[in-house]
């Protein structure tokens, strides 16, 4: 078995998505800390040298194939030469990507490259712990209780960037490169750990580059773990997908006595008042937007695409600010907020403005993102608070940016897939900030409530 100062290095394909890795090794009983950049190889061996794992928060679930090819492989090689034995190309829990943006084939391609001796590349996307399954390849996710088939999923079918057509994984990966695909199923899962390694050698055999993992319940999450870090033992294994990868190799480790889970964290409490932030477009997200306007928030509404062609950003910024510090000095949270769910008219408005600038409408996440991330600047330069939350993936990484984050560290459980975390800046008014940072599809309509008040679910 590999013995590796740092078992796991990831990749994150998204800000906000990398905080559920973050928090699954955490769990597991693992000091993992996150950065918001590539770290530089002495900062792994001097400031954080005893992690025993490591992410990058990445942006290239919005980056073009070409795009990626400049990103990425730095990334992979990184992740290579930092000794851990399993290198993570973390993606969405709902595998939501395009030929054209996103594309996880064209990621698996490229990380290839860096691990050139790996005999095949893992995929696992199901992560029962966030609601996430995988069944004879067809994938689900819950949304308020309801399992639903990916494309026909009420948020993700709709997905204003990649909405998801297909739930077969391996038919939706098969738009984005030619590598051969096979599937390891729940039933063949059921054998031993010898009777799945050799149907999984039987697909490679015949020619599989990728193989697909079914992930139902924990019992066979941790028997995928355990053949991943079987597969480990002589060098690095690069693997695909959400963090259900994590989890399968916590409960593998646990179940093997080598860690211990960590169930004991400082409570959090409350922090008031509160500056919440908001890009994100999803209908969660509109209902906990509409939730916390319900009890007691104060809600400030930006239409990006006032921004498109704004020659005086500078004063735009200030104006909102001062609009934030004046509720937050009357001791009301705040909700900064450029979207009210998918159907949003202003989404519309603001693909036509960015095409009639002859951008597409990929730059509406850096519009967004760091114009917000500049107004938040802006509040926090003038009233330091306690804790902060962002939801959205680019608007989370534009706004860290912005603040001058460069590393997270999970302080306390709050909603799966959305931890309180411990920020480390470069700037010492933002350092030990508390952040959160939410995808789309994450937490309760009360989660902005849970967050102020420092309630776990």
């Amino acid at each position: 078995m590999p013995d590796s100062r740092k078992r796991v290095a990831f990749y994150g394909d998204d800000f906000t998505g990398s905080t559920d890795a973050m928090e699954a090794l955490t769990l597991a009983g693992l000091r993992t800390v996150l950065f918001l950049e590539r770290p530089a190889p002495a900062t792994l061996r001097t400031e954080f040298a005893d992690s025993e794992a490591f992410g990058i928060a990445g942006v290239s679930r919005s980056l073009t194939p070409a795009e990626m090819e400049r990103e990425l492989p730095e990334a992979f090689r990184l992740m290579a030469e930092s000794g851990a034995a399993i290198c993570h190309y973390k993606t969405c829990s709902t595998f939501d990507s395009a030929p054209e943006v996103g594309n996880i084939g064209r990621a698996i391609e490229l990380a290839r490259r860096t691990f050139v001796r790996q005999r095949y590349v893992p995929l696992l996307v199901g992560a029962p712990a966030l609601k996430r399954y995988t069944v004879f390849g067809q994938h689900f996710a819950a949304l308020n209780g309801v399992a639903h088939r990916l494309d026909r999923h009420p948020v993700m079918s709709r997905h204003p960037m990649t909405p998801m057509r297909e739930a077969d994984l391996l038919r939706h990966l098969a738009g984005q490169t030619d590598l051969p695909g096979a599937l390891v199923d729940i039933v063949e899962q059921s054998g031993s750990l010898e009777e799945v390694q050799a149907a999984i050698d039987r697909k490679v055999a015949d020619g599989a580059a990728v193989v697909l993992f079914d992930a139902l319940d924990r019992e066979r999450l941790a028997k995928v773990g355990g053949l991943l870090w079987r597969e480990a033992a002589a060098e690095p294994l690069f693997v695909a997908g959400s963090s259900g990868i994590e989890y399968a190799l916590a409960a593998c480790w646990q179940a093997e006595g080598r860690t211990e889970p960590r169930t004991r964290f400082p409570s959090p409490g409350p922090a008031e008042p509160l500056l919440f932030v908001s890009g994100s477009c999803s209908s969660v997200t509109q209902s906990q937007i509409d939730f916390a306007l319900a009890h007691g928030f104060a809600g400030i509404r930006v239409d990006p695409a006032d921004w498109i062609g704004d020659d005086r950003p500078e004063e735009t910024v200030r104006q909102l600010a001062r609009e934030a510090l004046s509720l937050l000095a009357d001791g009301r949270s705040v909700l900064l907020f450029s979207a009210k769910g998918p159907e949003d008219a202003s989404i519309a408005r603001t693909r036509s403005g960015l095409a009639a600038n002859g951008r597409g409408s990929a730059d509406s996440g850096r519009l967004i993102g760091e114009r917000l991330g500049l107004v938040c600047r802006a509040v926090l330069e003038e009233r330091p608070l306690k804790r902060i939350a962002i939801a959205g993936g680019d608007t989370s990484g534009f706004v860290m940016k912005q603040l001058g984050v460069y590393a997270m560290e999970m302080a306390a459980p709050l909603v799966p897939g959305a931890p309180l975390c411990r920020a480390y800046s470069r700037d010492g008014r933002f350092d030990g900030l508390e952040v959160v940072l939410k995808g789309g599809q994450m937490g309760g309509e009360d989660f902005f409530a849970q967050v102020r008040e420092g309630r776990a679910s």
